[in-house]
């Protein structure tokens, strides 16, 4: 078999590929965007004809691959931890529908919020809709999982949701490929009512979500995913989830740990493997990345006399990642860090790059607001919000996508005025056009401004549903049109762009300000990638 050198995320790409996926969809947020981005550029993707075009967001992503799977076919879908809470609404329902082809829900978690705003653990979605999940420890089992969950997922008539974090996201190894799958061809579910939630149907559909746990509980207990290796010293065992499991044994590279491990990677938790090893030791340490899930459900063996160790007592770090550093310190190990960064170096803060469009947005709008004072402005996700340091410190806001026209509607409705709201082409296209839908109807004077680099350029430049069209949406959702309001930001237009921006602050209702100018880097790569002419003389 052929063997690679993978990223985590591209490790699950290839693996769906050659477990006979048919279709994948995704919106780009770090640390999930390469699994995309590989199977985009794969040449065996092209030649099978593989689905595979960014979506508007995570929901609309969502419902593309349960549609697919609607129609028989395997379908992949992948977004960061906070895509899943947009993606939440059908995510929660496909587990009451259930699935004809087997559909997989990848959603990479960011613990120490690296390029995130919260650090949430997505087990604990998996474990709301009562579907499995699969968590790789390394880049090998995340291929093999990509590989087999489709099956897995129609065997057991559900989504599988696998979650993974960045450190393996975007980590990489050798990865040993299996033999390609073929896709599954066109078919109908038995029963054509299956995906109708009426009430009546909804409810049966629930109780067989419900029924069918022990079949869940059972397939996670022989799962290959879940290892409980024996060890010579129980007064100290040991439960590790997923990429957990690595940083443990990076601690016993040259000897063989003593303690009982328990390996879990396949949820529902197998439960008479833990059974087994709580009643075998007189105290347990839960190794986890993200929330303490596994540690607050063993909680309730306490009764069995077992201590319960983890991230909850203070054993491991209540917030952040683990490393082995953390897990060395955990079993009284010599901890390795590097050596000290010497205080005469100084921090460096992300910054926008060198002659970027959001910096001529931001000094614009900074001179424009200057008699009306501070906190004004609220912003969103992308690389604007850099906008919130120096030497900007031109916006008070970043919640989730979309909120920034949705607070500054909040804000105006309290009486704050003027009220601004700064966002991103990709972003608004993604969460933004309901937010302007809702001032429209209720008039609000807001002031909107559209910071369009024709790209999604934090996640890496992905092409943006937005370009060429921000024009025609806003007039189609009811924006006047002598208040949508175009311009270039450039240094050379600055006092043109201040005139603009003060004329609409003063307008008391709905205006959008277009600022439209390439991102530098996707316009350094397109230099990049032209060819040099040649003469034929």
């Amino acid at each position: 078999m052929q063997r690679l050198m993978l990223l985590g995320d591209e490790a699950i790409g290839q693996g769906a590929i050659d477990g006979g996926m048919s279709g994948i969809y995704a919106y780009p947020g770090t640390p999930s965007t390469e699994i995309m981005e590989y199977v985009q550029n794969s040449k065996e993707a092209a030649e099978k004809e593989i689905q595979r075009e960014w979506s508007a967001n995570e929901k609309t992503a969502m419902e593309a691959a349960l549609g697919m799977s609607y129609a028989g076919k395997r379908s992949m879908v992948c977004m960061k931890h906070v895509g899943l809470n947009v993606a939440a609404d059908p995510f929660m329902n496909s587990a009451i529908t259930g699935v004809h082809g087997g559909l997989l829900v990848v959603s990479a978690d960011d613990p120490s919020m690296h390029s995130s705003q919260n650090e949430q653990d997505s087990r604990f979605y998996g474990k709301f809709a009562m579907i499995p999940i699969l968590e790789p420890s390394n880049q090998q089992e995340a291929y093999n999982m990509a590989y087999t969950g489709f099956e897995l997922s129609e065997k057991l008539g559900v989504p599988v949701l696998i979650r993974i974090t960045t450190r393996l996201s975007h980590s990489r190894s050798g990865v040993e490929k299996q033999q390609s799958k073929t896709q599954r061809e066109l078919s109908l579910p038995e029963d054509l009512k299956q995906f109708i939630l009426l009430p009546a149907n909804a409810r049966k559909r629930y109780a067989n979500l419900v029924k069918s746990q022990p079949a869940f509980e059972a397939v996670a207990e022989d799962s290959k995913f879940n290892e409980l290796y024996p060890g010579k010293n129980r007064k100290l065992g040991i439960i590790a989830c997923g990429i957990a499991y690595n940083y443990l044994m990076e601690n016993f590279r040259d000897q063989k740990p003593e303690y009982p491990i328990l390996k879990i990677s396949h949820y529902p938790i197998p439960r008479k493997k833990v059974e087994k090893l709580l009643f075998s030791c007189k105290e347990v340490l839960i190794m986890e990345e993200g929330y303490p899930l596994v540690e607050e459900m063993l909680k309730g063996f306490q009764e069995k006399g077992t201590k319960i160790k983890g991230r909850l007592d203070g054993s491991l770090p209540r917030v952040g990642e683990l490393d082995p550093n953390h897990v060395a310190k955990s079993l009284g190990k010599k901890v390795h860090y590097g050596s000290k960064i010497p205080d005469f170096v100084p921090d460096r803060p992300p910054a926008l790059c060198k002659g970027c469009g959001h910096a001529d947005v931001f000094n614009a709008l900074n001179e424009a607001l200057e008699k009306y004072g501070k906190g004004k402005v609220f912003s969103d996700i992308g690389c604007y919000t850099l906008g919130a340091l120096p030497p900007y410190n031109a916006i008070n806001s970043c919640v989730d996508m979309g909120a920034s026209i949705t607070m500054a509607i909040g804000a105006t409705d309290a009486g704050l005025k003027p009220s601004v709201a700064v966002i991103g082409d990709s972003t608004f296209t993604h969460s933004g056009m309901t937010g302007l839908l809702d001032a429209v109807y209720k008039k609000s004077p807001i002031t909107l401004i559209i910071s369009d680099n024709y790209t999604t350029a934090m996640t890496g430049g992905q092409f943006s549903l937005a370009t060429n069209r921000l024009e025609q949406i806003c007039l189609g959702l009811g924006v006047e049109k002598e208040h949508l309001r175009i311009l270039v930001p450039l240094k050379k237009n600055h006092d043109d762009n201040v005139k603009i921006i003060k004329e609409e602050l003063k307008y008391s209702g709905v205006s959008v300000i277009l600022a439209q100018r390439e991102c530098v880097q996707t316009l350094l790569k397109k230099k990049r990638n032209q060819k040099p002419v040649t003469s034929n003389q």
